[in-house]
């Protein structure tokens, strides 16, 4: 709830507040299943964008939908209403945006094979390091050539040319091994499978149409359906890692704002750095330290913090921790590191306060208006002002057709690019080489007709008898001297 110009998150014996311009500090909302996360994930989402921000979500559950209907009135809901001391709560809903990969659930979202690149798009296809180098061979051919990689089938066509042609291409880049070629096909054939030629294409996601506020002034909150997307963590996490270097490289420096252009939660965090190779967390944590002056607040949701990096858990200033289990002693150390991540309040033991918290409750810590973290305090969490629970297809559909954005996504763009154009370079490729066929036919039967030609002469002047080929010859002769005199009479008159 946006409250006295803050972000109202819950109340203990005092209001907790996030603080606008500290929104873009980046931060954490951790807990076990079941412990109240997504309501959290509600709540802000809600404030932010009462106070104008844009928001994104990645909606896995299919339970951040309900933001577009307004909540119900209930038992349970005065109860917490009475016991948070909440005056003049209303139920509402807030402006909302879907989109889905695969076009289902949402606007579609697309990029382009290009923008992704061949970093991103080898941890897509799982690919070692060896078919990575083949990848960015591919990427560095089908530039100089000024072929464009928009989809699937373009960058499907530019492995199978690099392939085709790697002897030639060897002697340029490096050795391209058939195998490697060939695992890097069946890889495209797996993500095309699962969905990829939806996300690849045009037209590209302009994310100036994720930064805009509704009429009233609040911020949309664009929701991305990802309980199909999660099916394929690669896709998931990869997809989430793009967006957040195309914002970085895109968006203007700001420096500090009084409140962020855009706020981001991502969900499942520890899906992005799973497995990611040395040089992508590099690149990740230093996006997460830089995007902030772009005025970009990015907010992990996991279930322990534990799952992050350190080197991304030192960027994130404001803290939601909501209730971990320790049944085991490697529990009871991750709930003992949580712990430590808090600056400690000496009115409870922190420790014990994370097994101990109630679904709704949790431990909040956020960053005061100088940037220093304040003390933890336990705390519940309000409660959201839209629906609970899922939205039913008819509203969803309607919220899809209704969007300003409709007509911009909905129908696909294929224009040519490398696909096309290494189809036309092919087929003149064949014209040429049938002409050239059909030359060399021709130059065969003209030979074989001179040669036939020579055969008949060669047997006619063998049918003569040794008196007529002298005579001839002498004859030949007889002619010859004639002409030369006549030449020579000719040449004598026009002198005189």
């Amino acid at each position: 709830m946006f409250k006295d110009n803050k972000v109202w998150i819950g109340k203990s014996d005092k209001r907790i507040y996030l603080e606008p311009k500290m929104a873009n500090r980046h931060g954490l909302v951790a807990g076990a299943t079941g412990t109240g996360k997504t309501i959290t994930l509600k709540v802000m989402a809600e404030s932010f964008s009462e106070m104008g921000v844009p928001v994104f979500l990645a909606d896995i559950k299919g339970d951040l939908a309900s933001l577009a209907s307004p909540g119900t009135d209930s038992e349970n809901m005065q109860e917490r209403i009475k016991r948070l001391e909440i005056d003049n709560f209303t139920y509402k809903s807030f402006p909302v945006q879907f989109w889905d990969i695969y076009g289902e659930n949402g606007l579609p979202l697309r990029t382009t094979i290009s923008e992704m690149g061949p970093i991103l798009l080898s941890r897509i296809l799982d690919l070692n390091d060896t078919q990575s180098g083949i990848l960015n061979i591919v990427f560095r051919v089908a530039d100089e050539n000024g072929l464009l990689l928009l989809d699937l089938k373009d960058l499907r066509s530019m492995v199978q040319y690099v392939g085709d042609n790697a002897k030639e291409l060897t002697l340029k880049y490096g050795n391209i091994a058939a195998q490697s070629v060939g695992a890097i096909l069946r890889a495209l054939m797996v993500l095309e499978d699962q969905g990829g030629n939806f996300f690849f294409g045009e037209p590209e996601l302009d994310f100036n149409d994720w930064m805009k506020v509704a009429g009233d002034g609040r911020g949309y909150i664009n929701i991305l359906h990802s309980s199909k997307l999660f099916l394929n963590p690669a896709l998931y996490s990869t997809f989430l890692l793009w967006m957040l270097s195309e914002l970085f490289e895109n968006l203007p420096e700001e420096g500090d704002l009084e409140q962020p252009k855009m706020v981001f939660f991502f969900d499942e965090a520890h899906l992005l750095f799973d497995n990611a190779p040395k040089v992508l967390l590099n690149k990740i944590e230093q996006v997460v330290r830089l995007i902030r002056s772009k005025g970009v607040g990015v907010y992990f949701v996991t279930q322990n913090p534990r799952d992050l990096p350190d080197e991304i858990l030192g960027q994130l200033g404001n803290r939601i921790q909501h209730a971990l289990r320790a049944y085991t002693p490697a529990d009871r150390k991750k709930v003992v590191i949580a712990a430590e991540t808090f600056r400690t309040n000496p009115e409870f033991d922190t420790v014990q306060a994370i097994t101990e918290l109630e679904t709704g409750e949790a431990l909040i810590s956020c960053l005061d208006e100088k940037g220093s973290p304040c003390i933890v305090e336990r705390s519940f969490i309000l409660p959201p002002q839209s629906k609970f629970g899922t939205i039913d297809d008819y509203l969803r559909k309607q919220t899809i057709t209704s969007s300003p954005l409709y007509y911009k996504y909905d129908k696909e763009i294929d224009r040519e690019s490398a696909y096309e154009m290494l189809i036309k370079r092919n087929e003149r490729e064949m014209e040429e080489l049938k002409l050239q066929k059909e030359r060399l036919e021709l130059e065969k039967i003209k030979a074989k007709e001179a040669k036939e030609l020579e055969k008949l002469r060669n047997k006619k002047s063998n049918r003569l008898t040794p008196v007529e080929r002298v005579t001839n010859s002498a004859m030949s002769a007889i002619g010859r001297e004639i002409g030369r005199s006549l030449i020579r009479g000719v040449l004598g008159s026009l002198r005189r």
